[in-house]
């Protein structure tokens, strides 16, 4: 059985630490970590620390540092492109895809979106909300590394990342290439595109492909746009060594 990981601003250089602080309440209260038990400190970006409970207050732990070790960058690196869903759909979509693995999401603005981020405070909320469950389901995984949720792309700035990732896989209902079938590179970034619910458009197609996209399909079914990126994850994971 894995350790709890608990997410910190920056790890502890000596051989002492008190977890406070929100996640010492977690740990105190709803995980109920008592003094001999054990836990992992992280910082979200590979460093790890795997500490023992000294002594549990209120809302806190004392700990010592048992070992210290780093994750190593994954190879290759999975970015989600997942276009925009409206309501809770979205934020769903990226918490099965950080549970599945994947390295980065890029929020997409799709032409057929039907939710909008537009620029100001209320895109900035919706942003902030993906970036909040990536990073809550980054600890419920346990991975040593929180998967980073850039600011959302236009199909034309979506097209620049294509070309600059070592393979992009674009998961369309009209492909006849299946995605288990496409070898994958053992470096740089594996770009994987989910379109909205009511489809990629062929001008998106288009653009995608003409920048080096790959037109793919999983399977005989048409998943969710909440869906289809962890079941991707999964028929990609199961072909690396890397998870």
């Amino acid at each position: 059985m894995t350790l709890p990981v608990f997410l910190v601003e920056a790890l502890p250089s000596g051989e002492e630490f008190v977890l406070d602080g929100p996640e010492g309440r977690h740990a105190a209260t709803v995980k109920r970590l008592r003094a001999g038990e054990e836990l992992v400190l992280s910082d979200g970006s590979g460093a790890q620390v795997r500490c023992s409970v000294v002594a549990v207050e209120k809302d806190a732990l004392a700990l010592r540092v048992v070992e210290r070790w780093v994750e190593p960058e994954p190879a290759p690196r999975v970015v989600l492109a997942q276009a925009l869903v409206k309501g809770d759909r979205g934020e769903l979509a990226v918490e099965l895809a950080t549970e599945a693995g994947v390295d980065g999401v890029v929020p997409w603005r799709a032409a057929r979106c039907v939710a909008k981020w537009e620029d100001g405070p209320r895109g900035a909320k919706a942003l902030g909300r993906w970036r909040s469950t990536v990073r809550e389901a980054a600890k419920q995984a346990r991975r040593a590394r929180v998967p980073f949720v850039d600011e959302p792309v236009s199909t034309n700035q979506l097209s620049h990342r294509v070309s600059s990732s070592a393979l992009t896989l674009v998961l369309h209902e009209s492909a006849t290439e299946r995605l288990a079938d496409v070898p994958l590179p053992d470096s740089g970034d594996v770009l994987l595109v989910v379109g909205p619910e009511g489809g990629i458009t062929p001008e998106e197609l288009d653009t995608l492909r003409s920048s080096g996209a790959r037109i793919v399909r999983l399977g005989p079914t048409v998943l969710r746009a909440s869906t289809a990126a962890a079941v991707a994850l999964g028929a990609i994971g199961v072909r690396t060594t890397r998870w």
